[in-house]
């Protein structure tokens, strides 16, 4: 397998932020990349900087009327016709309010998704990874859930439109990625595949088994929701079997992947009970499953994570370990207490608000237990099945 893999990000980025108590915050980046360089796994190299999408490239997927409206709402003093017209767009609410500079500062976020996809699709490398990336849930006409521009649902169009393939989109936030599926859900050349917790309980409320696409498109949406206080065992038996399955079912020419590491135990806005060892498994699946489908074409985006200190660090660096097959995956193996690396921990603990882990692995086989584990697991079983009863096996 390839070790080719190109980094995207540049300190740009951290400009999308909403405000100073959001829970969307751009510091985890650094906190990312900090890592990554403190055991020598990054080399500059490897990085690329993303560029701005041109408003044509948005409007592959977004309307006029709203990219209009972003851009009024961009401006130090918005017009009072663009305050007016605000609720309608989604762009006042307590979770994704608007914010000097936006239509900016998030092309530059979709531009580096589609950076990365060109790259890949350019056979430069194998692989990229856009941390910056995975603003899911922003619909054609309206920004949500913390997103302005879906810059995963403008690469894939994108890839459509300018390489004419099949996408596979592999969404693994616990909140589901309803922007992507409905930009897609009529078309059967593009299959989005999402993991979240259920909607019942969980924003956005969407991901229900039975959303399949209509259309050209029926079958090619497949949601597979999980109960609250799922563990590991039950989420990577659902991820690897729906995944193997659907590969080799739809047979994808690229894998574009949605990496939110909200499913975390200690994530404060879901109710899944993982561990990082999801985060470390689910990257070599879908590795293994781009080189042996795919060659090797595989872009992974970041998402959601509102634990900043404690886990989104080290979730996301284990899908740059994955693409670059760095040795330190195969120690973790041998040492599963291995631990962070001291400098890393000396940086950050001086700013973090909580005590820093200081395991790459939490030690998820002392935590209690959930009461509820065997009926959560076969819950999930049955939901599975129905997920994908189009499916073949």
């Amino acid at each position: 397998m390839s070790k080719n893999a190109v980094y995207v990000f540049h300190e740009n980025e951290l400009q999308y932020r909403f405000n100073d108590t959001h829970p969307f915050d751009p510091e985890r980046l650094l906190m990312t990349r900090d890592l990554l360089d403190k055991i020598g796994a990054l080399d500059p190299s490897q990085i690329r900087k993303p560029r701005m999408a041109t408003e044509e490239e948005i409007l592959l997927v977004h309307t006029p009327e709203y990219v209009n409206e972003v851009k009024a709402l961009s401006e130090p003093e918005p017009t009072a016709q663009a305050l007016a017209d605000s609720e309608r767009f989604g762009l006042d609410t307590e979770d994704t309010p608007y914010f000097t500079g936006m239509h900016d500062i998030t092309r530059q976020v979709a531009g580096g998704s589609i950076v990365a996809s060109d790259i890949v699709m350019t056979g430069q490398a194998d692989h990229a990874l856009h941390l910056g990336g995975g603003l899911h849930h922003a619909l054609p006409n309206k920004g949500a859930g913390f997103c302005v521009y879906n810059d995963a649902s403008v690469a894939i169009a994108y890839i459509r439109k300018k390489y004419d393939v099949k996408v596979l989109y592999v969404d693994t936030d616990v909140h589901h990625g309803d922007g992507v599926q409905w930009s897609f859900y009529h078309d059967p050349n593009v299959c989005t595949l999402s993991f979240h917790e259920t909607g019942k309980y969980l924003f956005p409320g969407t991901g229900a088994a039975n959303e399949r696409g209509e259309g050209e498109g029926y079958g090619m949406c497949i949601n597979v929701p999980v109960e609250p206080y799922t563990e590991d065992d039950s989420w990577m038996e659902g991820f690897n079997e729906a995944m193997e399955r659907v590969v080799r079912f739809f047979k994808p020419d690229i894998i574009i992947s949605q990496h939110g590491c909200d499913a975390h135990a200690l994530d404060p806005l879901a109710h899944v009970h993982c561990s990082t060892r999801i985060y470390l498994e689910m990257p070599k699946t879908i590795h293994q499953l781009a080189h042996q489908y795919c060659g090797g074409r595989w872009v992974a985006l970041g998402g959601g994570g509102y634990d900043i200190w404690r886990v989104v660090p080290r979730a996301w660096s284990f899908l740059w370990l994955t693409m670059i097959e760095h040795p330190l995956l195969e120690r973790m193996k041998r040492e599963p207490r291995l631990a962070l690396p001291e400098t890393w921990l000396s940086e950050w603990t001086k700013r973090s608000p909580l005590e820093l882990p200081h395991t790459w692995l939490d030690a998820a086989h002392d935590w209690t237990p959930m009461p509820r584990r065997k009926e959560i697991t076969e819950i999930n079983r049955k939901t599975r099945e129905i997920s994908l009863m189009y499916v073949p096996k």
